[in-house]
């Protein structure tokens, strides 16, 4: 008798708990030779509420942790990937990569988690300045994270270039809501659970799966978002630049390839903060400058 296949339903990642969409509804995700192999959450607009709405509660939590500490929980990441490996390769095989592809994808991805857990601690020396003034003062301008940062991942990415989104926006100290790829969603969740075995706290990163063309406009439009994290070549960025436009949410766009070494760098991290500038005043006593 021919048995009936138990597909895995990947569920959404909000708050560090991985609960079913509020529509119900779900799309079979297809290898290939348009095989299904999982059953994938359609999100709605009341999931990227939610998602928004936890990740603001995250922030500041998140923000106040020490660089050195969020560096260590990077880190922490690339360790359970790296243990996990083997099924994030065959995901990716069920995904239509080959063997070879799938494991330089999977090592590739965990190399750059493990480059932005060392910019944590280190970012906000290298693009902080200390500018000159002509009054008694010394004047500092440095970084703080913009916020919270929704990013829209392009139909064909993967892994890789889901980390890529991530890591830069959660290591200068926001949170993040993703929309991962409709097209290949299945490492998106997987690497949820990641994060949810790892150290990082509930809300910092959440991932939501379905229609990037039923879920652009909700996350762009809500005010409670302070960037945007895009495809260059999303066929919804003109609409997107516009509904960002209320807020003054920042759009950012990904034009590098992140398969080589221009998928990653300082201003990857520096596109997603604020400069803040404190004055600081010198009180001259007995003719030698003091400051206080």
């Amino acid at each position: 008798m021919n048995r009936l296949e138990v597909l895995k339903t990947y569920k959404i990642f909000i708050g560090g708990k991985f609960p079913r969409t509020e529509s119900g509804r779900f799309y079979k995700a297809l290898n290939a030779n348009n095989e299904p192999v999982a059953n994938i959450c359609l999100s709605s607009r009341k999931d990227v509420r939610n998602a928004v709405q936890t990740a603001r509660k995250a922030q500041g939590a998140w923000q106040e942790r020490t660089a050195f500490n969020r560096g260590q929980i990077l880190y922490r990441i690339a360790e359970i990937l790296e243990g996990r490996s083997a099924q994030f390769v065959e995901e990716l095989m069920l995904q239509s990569f080959t063997k070879k592809e799938a494991t330089v994808e999977v090592e590739s991805a965990i190399d750059r988690i493990v480059y932005y857990a060392g910019w944590c601690d280190k970012f906000n020396q290298v693009s902080s300045t200390v500018n000159p003034v002509s009054s008694s003062h010394f004047n500092f301008s440095t970084n703080e994270s913009i916020g919270l940062v929704g990013a829209l991942m392009p139909a064909n990415s993967s892994l890789l270039d889901l980390i890529s989104y991530v890591m830069p926006i959660i290591a200068g100290g926001n949170t993040c809501v993703l929309v991962a790829s409709e097209k290949l969603p299945l490492t998106a969740i997987t690497f949820a659970e990641v994060l949810n075995t790892s150290d990082v706290p509930g809300g910092v990163v959440n991932i939501l799966t379905g229609s990037v063309e039923e879920l652009w406009s909700p996350l762009s439009a809500h005010m409670d978002v302070n960037a945007l994290f895009i495809d260059k070549a999303s066929r919804f960025r003109k609409d997107i630049q516009l509904a960002a436009v209320d807020n003054l949410k920042r759009v950012r766009e990904m034009s590098a390839d992140l398969k080589t070494e221009n998928g990653q760098g300082l201003a990857f991290i520096t596109a997603f903060q604020e400069l803040k500038t404190t004055w600081h005043p010198i009180e001259k006593i007995g003719g030698a400058s003091n400051s206080y």
